[in-house]
């Protein structure tokens, strides 16, 4: 199961920040940001992309102010980078992580 959690913005939207095994060899985890107006549609999002089996129970781990800024900042609102959150590392659009999954 993946660890995550939410928060609502001001406006009513929400920003969703989950905890995911990361595609192909490597292992590894990866944290996945998504923006949208509820929980139920930041969901949808994730399994649009074919990421079908990712449930959010509970608020465990919910996004940092960091992760926040970053999201909001993104044109597409749907962000990743790896989990052990290395500083060094930024956040990647989630194409980069759909591509590198394939290519595994």
């Amino acid at each position: 199961m993946a660890a995550g959690g939410f928060c609502k913005l001001p406006n009513g939207s929400v920003v969703v920040a989950m905890t995911l095994p990361s595609p192909g060899p490597g292992g590894g985890s990866v944290r996945v940001l998504v923006r949208a107006a509820n929980r139920a549609r930041a969901l949808t999002r994730l399994r649009n992309l074919g990421l079908r089996a990712v449930y959010l129970r509970g608020n465990a781990e919910p996004p940092t102010p960091d992760e926040v800024t970053a999201v909001l900042h993104h044109p597409d609102g749907l962000i990743w980078r790896a989990a052990p959150d290395g500083a060094a590392e930024l956040w990647h659009p989630i194409r980069a992580l759909l591509r590198r999954g394939a290519a595994a």
